[in-house]
């Protein structure tokens, strides 16, 4: 079974505190939004998924038990206190859009003449619960196509080695993982002969996190650190390299944690199949291309420290970019819980899909 870092049932709320892993595996109450709050805004929960999903939670548990006199104040505590979550890392974008969702449902439902003020709270409830288990239900498809795809080359009955960058799994998302899901699905498949992680400096996911929860689903994993990529692909057989992505262009373009375009450039000159995971909402058809992602830039002492400890020379500058663009053209395929895409089909399969849907 793979690792829960999400706990929730009936108004409860537990998430796993991601600043102790990988040396302490300690869960925490979330009883409210202030809580939610600050555990975002600490990275005790990180992951653009899991934290739209904690950040809606955590006000699920402050509105579990409350009573409200009429709809118009259940609406107008949801907007402030969703909008307040927002706040505390504003530029993870599933944590706004979620916030955006809710209040369009919460206005819809306080205008609905039919719908009593308790009524209007079980559905907002259930509304946000079920984004729990949407994110896991898209999170196994996901790990199903990735291993279908990655397979369909292979012959019959033969295992495969993968590598994976960065952290995707279960404390990233609700559970399962993304590119980390297709790895657990190769594994259930009896199909996954072994899979390497990267450290992902310097913030170092993989070797943390992804490393941990491998132990913890015990899992035939090895740690090799960022630059041993090439050589790992000249001395051992990998058969694919999947990674996640924070933004999908409409052109293909993605971009993910730094050091993933590197891996691809390799991957690629050996001849190795590279996957993006994704789910379908991190495609954003509003961006043309990769050139136009914003990318962000980290603190110098993420690279020049390690805890209290100083590695680099004191006086040196540092460029610490947190993501990089892997172009399309280095990108085998791209892995959604609604089916595998070319890169050069992405954008007109994505609009037939959303224009299915809509009719």
């Amino acid at each position: 079974m793979s690792l829960k870092a999400i706990k929730y049932n009936n108004g409860k709320l537990e998430i796993l505190d991601q600043l102790l892993l990988p040396a302490q595996s300690k869960y925490i109450d979330v009883n409210g939004v202030e809580d939610g709050w600050k555990a975002i805004n600490k990275m005790q929960v990180r992951g653009a998924p899991a934290i739209a999903i904690v950040g809606c939670l955590s006000l699920a548990v402050e509105i579990f038990d409350e009573t409200f006199d009429t709809k118009q104040s259940l609406k107008q505590e949801v907007e402030g206190k969703l909008n307040y979550l927002v706040s505390a890392r504003p530029t993870a974008v599933n944590m706004k859009l979620a916030a955006e969702d809710l209040i369009v449902l919460a206005n819809a439902l306080s205008q609905d003449e039919s719908v009593s003020v308790d009524v209007m709270k079980e559905r907002f409830l259930k509304a946000i619960e079920a984004m729990l288990e949407k994110d896991i239900a898209d999170n196994m498809a996901i790990g199903k196509n990735g291993a279908d795809i990655i397979l369909s080359n292979i012959p019959n009955g033969n295992s495969v080695k993968v590598l994976t960058h960065c952290n995707t799994g279960s404390l990233a998302t609700a559970g399962y993982g993304t590119a980390l899901g297709v790895i657990r699905k190769l594994h259930e498949l009896n199909r996954l002969e072994h899979v390497f992680c990267t450290e992902t400096r310097p913030y170092n996911q993989g070797a943390r996190l992804t490393a941990y929860e491998l132990v913890h689903d015990k899992l035939p994993a090895t740690l090799i650190l960022d630059n041993m990529v090439a050589s790992l692909f000249k001395s051992r057989r990998v058969a694919a390299v999947v990674v996640g992505a924070d933004r999908v262009a409409a052109n293909g373009d993605t971009a993910n944690k730094i050091g993933t375009y590197q891996i691809a450039v390799v991957a690629k000159y050996h001849d190795v199949p590279f996957y993006v995971a994704a789910p379908f909402t991190s495609i954003d058809l509003t961006i043309p291309s990769g050139d136009r992602i914003v990318i962000e830039e980290r603190p110098d002492r993420e690279m020049t420290h390690v805890g209290e400890h100083r590695i680099a020379a004191p006086g040196i500058t540092c460029w610490n970019p947190a993501f990089d663009v892997t172009t399309a053209d280095l990108i085998t395929g791209i892995i959604t819980e609604r089916g595998v895409f070319k890169p050069a089909e992405l954008s007109k399969k994505v609009e037939e899909i959303l224009s299915a849907n809509n009719k």
